[in-house]
């Protein structure tokens, strides 16, 4: 055991001793972690809206006040001209219109379909602030009000009543980040021992090959669950994530993906013969998949069958489910029990592939 901590404390030194890796390990999640939950996001804020007021009464006022205290819309203006909302429109200064009709009828919304997930999203926005109790009527549940063969129909938005992008993109920025620090970093330290010549020396030790893998992944880990909360805490307190569910299952779970992806990166350095092969292949053939088949941008069920299956095989998308499961839903460890059983097996299979490719000769 001292010989294997040994080890381990050899590759810490190494590592600190690289300010590039330094700077990739701990700098890049805070990076990827804002840029994925600021600029690159699907939410649509501070979108101009007329309003074409003929009711004029408390309720209509108290209306036009929501939308404008809300973040998603700027009342452009208020008018009681239609010609002037359709001239708005062809000037392209607003993107909706709200119609309050005199008779006192239900309000109509306008938008400008030319971009049409713009227009679905500034629609849905619209709809669930007229849904919602005006102030002073009780508490507030956001609802969709919808109508449909002259019945009416209360579909209430669960787990993310805002419709708030960073909801989505937080897990898929983690299972990113922690396959791309522990795999690539991983096969790249592995590679760099037998390019440089010192695995002869680490070879020659009384450990077995097993332990040396072992001891290179070590620090990785560990570094890993320092990331593990770094994200955390940059979604819970700058981009307003809750963490409904157990925060320990939630660690654990991502330890056990972390593990996956280490084994991931053990494979790789058995079939690259440089460190710009096993960059190029963790960077490629990891990311590629995480970010379009994993569900993390793409839905997986709208996808050809071939591709579905595809996924499969990909950890990021178990990893993601899980972690909406349990940080956005709130659910139990009952409810990742498949995802943790794949990720097992998973992190055993190419564990074992990992040993048994690793070459003792050189």
């Amino acid at each position: 055991m001292n010989q294997f901590l040994s080890f381990v404390r050899k590759e810490f030194c190494h590592i600190f001793r690289d300010v590039r890796t330094m700077l990739i390990l701990l700098l890049m999640p805070i990076i990827l972690v804002i840029l994925f939950g600021y600029a690159i996001s699907t939410e649509i804020r501070r979108s101009p809206v007329a309003v074409l007021d003929h009711r004029r009464d408390d309720v209509s006022f108290k209306r036009i006040e929501q939308f404008r205290g809300s973040e998603y819309f700027t009342l452009h203006t208020t008018t009681g001209n239609p010609a002037e909302i359709h001239d708005l429109f062809r000037k392209g200064e607003i993107k909706i219109a709200l119609i309050f009709p005199a008779d006192g009828e239900e309000a109509a919304i306008l938008s400008d379909a030319t971009n049409p997930n713009e227009a679905t999203a500034l629609t849905q926005y619209a709809t669930a602030i007229l849904a919602s109790p005006l102030p002073g009527a009780g508490p507030f549940y956001p609802t969709l009000m919808q109508r449909g063969g002259g019945v009416k129909a209360e579909v209430s938005l669960l787990y993310n009543p805002q419709m708030k992008g960073s909801y989505n993109f937080v897990p898929g920025v983690m299972g990113l980040i922690l396959i791309l620090i522990c795999a690539m970093m991983t096969s790249v330290g592995v590679v760099r021992e037998r390019e440089t010549g010192s695995m002869e020396v680490l070879l020659v030790s009384p450990l077995r090959p097993a332990y040396i893998i072992l001891a290179k992944a070590a620090p990785y880990l560990l570094i890993s669950i320092v990331n593990i909360a770094t994200i955390l805490l940059l979604s819970r307190f700058l981009l307003d994530v809750p963490i409904r569910g157990s925060v320990a299952l939630l660690i654990a779970f991502s330890i056990l993906y972390a593990l996956v992806a280490l084994c991931l990166g053990l494979f790789i350095s058995t079939i690259a013969d440089t460190q710009q092969a096993a960059m190029l292949i963790s960077g490629v053939a990891l990311m590629l998949p995480v970010v379009l088949l994993s569900g993390m941008i793409f839905p997986v069920e709208n996808m050809p069958w071939i591709l579905q299956r595809l996924s499969d095989v990909v950890p990021a998308k178990w990893y993601i489910a899980g972690v909406k499961d349990v940080m956005i839903k709130g659910l139990g460890y009952e409810s990742i029990l498949r995802e943790t059983g794949i990720l097992a097996l998973m992190a055993i299979v190419l564990t074992a592939i990992s040993i048994k490719r690793f070459n003792t000769r050189l």
